[in-house]
C-alpha cells in the first residue's frame, strides 16, 4: 500500500475514475493503458479464469493498493479480471508523469520496490500452497494474511477481520469447493469463528499462525 505522503505527491497529476459495484474494470485480454492505477476507496477483486471457466480469486485490493502494473513495463494486455466488489474510486497517473514524480520524490521508487517484492512473495506462497500444502493450511494462511494486512477490530468475542471473506470467495482463493470450505472452517472452530456474510473472528492468534505454517497436528 502506498503511503499517504506518496499519494499526496501524485495527487496533482492524477485522474479520478468512479466504478460501481460488480463493474468490471479490466477483462482478460484487454489492452492496458500505460498508466498506474491506484485504488482510492472501496475494494477490488483480482480473479483469474481457467480454460474450463472456473475463476480463482488471486487477491483483494483496498485503499492505496495499485494494479495493472505490467502496463508500465510495456506489457499491454491484461491477464486477469479486475472487478469492483463495491463502489470504488480509482486514481490513474500516466507513466511519464509517474517517472517525473519519482525524480522529484525518490522515495516513491523504494515504496514501489517494496510493494512489488511483497506481491511476488504473496504469489509465490499462493502457488506453492496450491501445489504442496493441505487445504486447511491454505485456509488458515488466507485468514492470517488478511488479518495482518487488512486489519482487525477488537470485539467482545475476539479480533474480527475488517474485511469480509464469504465462503465462495475463500473457496476460489484456496482452490476448493464451497462445501469443502465449510468443512475446513469447522476444523478451525477453536481458533476462528465464521459468521454469516463472511465475518471472521480470531480467538487464538498463536494457534492460527501454527496452522498457517503447517506446524500442528491439525493438518
Amino acid at each position: 500500500m502506498l503511503s499517504t505522503e506518496a499519494l499526496k505527491a501524485l495527487h496533482p497529476h492524477v485522474h479520478l475514475q468512479l466504478y460501481h459495484q460488480k463493474e468490471i474494470i479490466f477483462q482478460e485480454g484487454d489492452t492496458l493503458p500505460a498508466e498506474l492505477h491506484i485504488l482510492l476507496s472501496g475494494t477490488l477483486q483480482i480473479k483469474k479464469s481457467t480454460a474450463t471457466g472456473k475463476e480463482t480469486v488471486l487477491r483483494l485490493l483496498r485503499m492505496g493498493d495499485f494494479f495493472a502494473l505490467p502496463a508500465l513495463f510495456d506489457e499491454s494486455f491484461c491477464t486477469v479480471i479486475v472487478l469492483a466488489t463495491e463502489d470504488c474510486q480509482v486514481l490513474t497517473v500516466s507513466k511519464t508523469t509517474l517517472l517525473n514524480a519519482i525524480q522529484h520524490t525518490p522515495e516513491l521508487a523504494m515504496q514501489f520496490l517494496v510493494m512489488l517484492n511483497q506481491r511476488l512473495q504473496q504469489q509465490h506462497n499462493t502457488v506453492h500452497g496450491l501445489v504442496s500444502e493441505r487445504a486447511v493450511v491454505r485456509l488458515a494462511r488466507l485468514i492470517h494474511y488478511s488479518a495482518l494486512h487488512q486489519g482487525t477490530e477488537l470485539t467482545v468475542k475476539g479480533e474480527q477481520l475488517q474485511i469480509q471473506l464469504p465462503y465462495y470467495q475463500i473457496a476460489r482463493s484456496i482452490g476448493v469447493t464451497y462445501e469443502e470450505c465449510s468443512r475446513l472452517m469447522k476444523k478451525l472452530t477453536d481458533t476462528v469463528k465464521y459468521n454469516r456474510g463472511g465475518k471472521i473472528t480470531i480467538f487464538d492468534w498463536e494457534a492460527l499462525a501454527a496452522i498457517a505454517s503447517g506446524d500442528t497436528d491439525l493438518v
